[in-house]
């Protein structure tokens, strides 16, 4: 044992002669020299200008007091733009190829090959209209928003996101990274869930994972546009009309993230107590994005993930729309049935039972939800059957005054209009966000509380707005 501790000793004093008495001198110099060096590139003293530094100079404008929300709003704004007027010409295409080509070729084949008339409904009408509906409507929006949002990730803006509005999320007792899960959300709330991860403390992580779902997802957007331009958009002249409809949008768009932050701040007070967590972030040099790298990972990882998990749940969804308009208790479908029986609950709240019905059956996707109303109500109301193409097969119509037409038919009146946007935004999460609760949880109380919170806000809301409105 003493030889071994002085072959050490030996060893040690050898390695010190060689690398110099001053090697502890030279370390520390070295040290010194790179603080200095990288003092110099971060701190400017007041009579210094200092070398021009790009990642500073922008720094100064997107990290500003004064600039730096305007441009972050801005630039959500254009890309949220971006992704919808973008999707409206492959959603064209992709429903024309799969609604207004295969599905006809679909009954053709079933027809000639004579299917009972329930196997070509339950599973044409009903489970391929669905999955149908939800890839023309979905896969384009994510397919632009996704890669969109990764290439300002890879370009470095979203952590100077975090940072401007880190403060209000630690005045709410969440986690500053939380802006970044909740600008994921206005693309698919199932990505922003897991957008999650990046968030180390668990009851921080929990907070933003419940209120994900006030983040209006790309599922929502065509609802809220469409009933704005219905009911607001009427209401002013028609050259203010897609003015006040937009503001509109975006009101409902704003209120849902002024809802994230009063419900992380009740959360944290009540179920979630806690402290809030200290984070140092770093603020990354700007640089080029990787853009097919980027491109590529955000469709595979993200948008084709997530596209599949909706498919599997819209699947089921359309068998059960198709079912409850052809399946009769007495001389009545079990669809209206049920829209007489929720009718009154949903006049009381100011919506009615259609909608009711419609956010019931559609809670696997929101991009159905127009076309499941549409279908309920020409079902519902006489006189309305020139429209749709059969109980149990959902459609949209072209024009928008014909929409109106069936919406108002219906019994709808501005009220109506307003309080589905309202409930748009308050609402349980679509089937896929759910099932991404419960995986990244792993827990049924924490999804139970994701899913009927919204529910009984958005109700409860609209119930206050239906008060006011009719005093």
């Amino acid at each position: 044992m003493e030889n071994k501790e002085n072959n050490i000793l030996d060893l040690a004093t050898q390695l010190r002669w060689e690398i110099g008495e001053d090697f502890h001198d030279q370390l520390a110099e070295g040290i010194y020299a790179d603080a200095t060096n990288i003092a110099r590139k971060v701190v400017i003293k007041e009579d210094e200008k200092g070398d021009f530094n790009f990642d500073r100079a922008l720094d100064n404008v997107l990290t500003s007091r004064i600039w730096g929300f305007p441009i972050m709003i801005a630039i959500l704004g254009v890309l949220l733009w971006l992704t919808i007027i973008g999707a409206n010409y492959p959603s064209g295409l992709l429903s024309d190829l799969l609604l207004g080509n295969l599905y006809p070729f679909l009954k053709t084949m079933s027809s000639n090959v004579g299917l009972p008339r329930w196997i070509d409904g339950l599973f044409i009408d009903g489970i391929y209209m669905a999955t149908a509906w939800v890839i023309a409507v979905m896969l384009p929006p994510m397919a632009i928003f996704f890669p969109l949002f990764t290439l300002l990730e890879d370009f470095g803006y979203l952590p100077r996101v975090a940072f401007n509005l880190d403060n209000l999320f630690q005045k709410s007792g969440a986690h500053g990274k939380q802006a970044l899960t909740m600008s994921m959300g206005f693309g698919c709330n199932a990505a922003g869930v897991v957008a999650t991860r990046i968030i180390d403390s668990p009851r921080e992580r929990l907070i933003a994972i419940i209120t994900n779902n006030f983040s209006l997802c790309n599922g929502r957007w065509p609802t809220q546009i469409l009933i704005a331009t219905i009911f607001i958009g009427a209401i002013v002249p028609s050259q203010f009309s897609g003015l006040v409809s937009m503001l509109a949008v975006i009101g409902i768009a704003m209120l849902g993230i002024g809802f994230t932050f009063l419900v992380s701040w009740v959360l944290s007070k009540t179920m979630l107590r806690g402290e809030v967590s200290t984070f140092t972030l770093e603020l990354p040099p700007y640089r080029p994005p990787r853009f097919w790298k980027t491109i590529y990972t955000s469709l595979i990882d993200r948008t084709l993930i997530v596209l599949w998990r909706a498919i599997i749940f819209a699947a089921p969804a359309g068998a059960i729309i198709w079912l409850i308009s052809n399946l009769h208790i007495g001389n009545t479908t079990i669809a209206v049935w049920l829209i007489d029986w929720m009718d009154g609950f949903g006049w009381f709240i100011g919506l009615n039972g259609v909608i009711l019905l419609a956010y019931i059956v559609a809670i696997p996707a929101n991009e159905i939800v127009i076309p499941t109303i549409l279908m309920l109500t020409v079902a519902s109301v006489p006189g309305l059957n020139e429209f749709g193409t059969g109980d149990g097969v959902m459609f949209e119509l072209d024009s928008l005054k014909d929409t109106a037409g069936i919406l108002e038919a219906g019994g709808w009146t501005l009220l109506t209009g307003i309080n589905l946007m309202l409930f748009s935004l308050l609402h349980n999460p679509c089937s896929t966000t759910i099932y991404t609760i419960y995986k990244e949880t792993n827990s049924w109380k924490w999804t139970l509380v994701a899913s009927v919170m919204p529910v009984i806000m958005g109700l409860v809301l609209c119930f206050l707005v239906a008060q006011v409105w009719r005093l």
